[in-house]
């Protein structure tokens, strides 16, 4: 017999119910550890003990580490567990419910429910919890966020047994240190003697600078007694403030080192091309800055050809963009050297004139095509993170992938000027420009192919600073009096000399900036070069020839 309206719709309504059920009962089962409900006794602390027997009983289900306890913990937290009387837990959810301690549905929701009375305590209480059972996640996102929850004041002794737990589990660096201040600075509140001593113990071999605010804080004094009363743990404290002052100040040092060869790299990529056009062909050069920018500017556009054409190969982009960099500031700056340089040699004056003129051209053109705005050049992901030495020091990939590169641009430049026909050429017409076209050298185009690889190491320089600044049309202009200075204070000419003066100057700026801030660090390196070359005008390396001691 075909069924009728009503009986289609009282069937529908069946359906949904059992859904509804079944939905619920999953919840419940969540809310139980695996293979066995939350113990009764512990839900009717819950539900309906004193605030001690509540606190216990949220304690314990924290330190259980079993994540099955998470959704029962939570759902007294957002108020969905409620009571009957004085014997009847529920967990609700709209019109169904389902008593906590037998696992079965009630069915309709019975009257004279009442909301579980959560204070502020019980929610801090229940916020630590949660911040314990998290901490043994497969995420490491919910894993951190509980270990900041917990080192934000959250934790007390009674988390301890999970924080211990976890730490012994636990295997990002990140997270196991934050845990390991979070059990020491529990332990050191402690008001058992031999738990403050092992405490101060363990401290000694952290790296992290919050540790010494926690020794400190043992150390501290209020109303003129320490807070320590205990002279042995003061004690320990001190040597191990000591051992961490000691670590964090080589940590500090090693930072400082690392970011002063970054600096004096990037200083050197920028002055290796000029030390050719300038060191070597004693043309002064306004416009090597704004090569360093074609550079760069080349690297965004293989970039977007690749985000467009090739985003499976993107990673590689940065791969492609130094050969096309090189190329396309080599080409520009050829091309300089062919219509304006060339007929300016031997007239210093009106060489800086003219190149500074050609700068403000490169960059009107560049405004032209790509706008005013910085453009946006994204690193490889291989070139994301970066190596973490100890707490708080970490040495970036793209920094370190810079610093080898500018290695390897060096040493092809070396081999290029001492093991080629072009560097030996180069080197003849720098020290006797006569001599050498008498001895047929075609010393124009000798120049033409100097003032190319000069302009084209200064396009890689561009494509490596597009790795960790802003590209825009004024890039340039932050690096070129770096870099004549750079070239003057190594010696005119001397490669070698570039490289000591760049990494020197990039190491004893950064420890000036420490020491005196960024600005006045930049005014003492500048006053030490100008007594420097007043003192020996030939730079550290003086270049030595026939024709220097004629």
């Amino acid at each position: 017999m075909p069924w009728g309206r009503a009986e289609l719709n009282a069937f529908t309504r069946r359906i949904v119910a059992a859904a509804r059920r079944l939905g619920l009962l999953c919840a419940v089962a969540l809310a139980m550890p695996a293979g066995a409900a939350v113990a009764p006794e512990a839900i009717r602390d819950l539900a309906f003990g004193d605030g001690d027997a509540r606190s216990k009983a949220i304690a314990t289900l924290g330190a259980s580490g079993d994540l099955a306890a998470l959704p029962l913990l939570q759902a007294v937290l957002d108020g969905d567990v409620k009571t009957v009387g004085e014997d009847r837990v529920l967990l609700v959810k709209g019109d169904d419910a389902t008593d906590l301690l037998t696992g079965k549905a009630v069915k309709p929701v019975p009257e004279g429910v009442e909301d579980l009375t959560v204070n502020n305590r019980m929610r801090r209480e229940l916020g630590t919890a949660l911040a314990a059972l998290k901490l043994v996640s497969p995420e490491r996102a919910t894993r951190l966020a509980a270990a900041k929850e917990l080192q934000n004041g959250g934790a007390d002794e009674d988390t301890l047994p999970a924080i211990s737990a976890a730490l012994a589990k636990e295997a990002d660096p990140e997270i196991k240190g934050m845990l390991a201040l979070t059990q020491a600075a529990v332990q050191l509140a402690s008001t058992d003697r031999t738990t403050r001593l092992a405490a101060v113990k363990a401290l000694a071999q952290s790296d992290a600078g919050a540790t010494k605010t926690l020794l400190l804080g043992v150390l501290d004094r209020k109303a003129g007694q320490f807070v320590e009363a205990d002279a042995e743990v003061r004690a320990e404290a001190e040597r191990s403030l000591k051992a961490v002052e000691s670590r964090l100040s080589t940590g500090e040092m090693a930072a400082r080192i690392f970011s002063g060869i970054s600096l004096g790299t990037i200083l050197l990529l920028a002055a290796l091309g000029l030390a050719i056009t300038y060191g070597l062909m004693g043309v002064i050069n306004m416009a090597h800055g704004e090569l360093i920018m074609i550079g760069a500017y080349a690297t965004y556009v293989v970039q977007n050809l690749f985000r467009k054409y090739f985003p499976g190969a993107f990673d590689a982009y940065l791969v492609c963009a130094i050969p096309v960099a090189f190329a396309v500031a080599a080409v520009v700056g050829m091309v300089l050297e062919r219509t304006v340089i060339r007929w300016l040699y031997g007239r210093p004056l009106e060489t800086l004139l003219a190149t500074w003129g050609l700068s403000l051209v490169l960059i009107q053109s560049v405004r032209t095509i790509f706008g005013a705005q910085n453009v946006q050049v994204e690193n490889p992901s291989w070139m994301s993170g970066g190596i973490e030495i100890m707490t708080g020091v970490v040495l970036p990939w793209s920094r370190i992938a810079i610093i080898a590169f500018a290695a390897g641009v060096l040493v092809l430049m070396w081999l290029t000027l001492t093991r080629t026909r072009l560097g030996l050429f180069v080197r003849a017409v720098t020290q006797n420009r006569a001599m050498a076209s008498s001895l047929g050298v075609p010393t124009a185009r000798v120049d033409m192919l100097a003032f190319g690889l000069g302009s084209g190491v200064a396009g890689l320089a561009g494509c490596a600073l597009s790795q960790i600044g802003n590209v825009g049309p004024d890039l340039g202009q932050s690096y070129i009096v770096d870099s004549f200075m750079v070239v003057v204070l190594g010696g005119v000419g001397q490669l070698a000399g570039t490289v000591y003066a760049a990494l020197g100057l990039g190491i004893v700026n950064k420890f000036l900036e420490a020491w005196q801030g960024a600005v006045l660090a930049k005014i003492a390196v500048l006053v030490f070069i100008i007594i420097f070359i007043q003192k020996r005008p030939q730079g550290m390396f003086a270049l030595k020839g026939r024709t220097v001691e004629a």
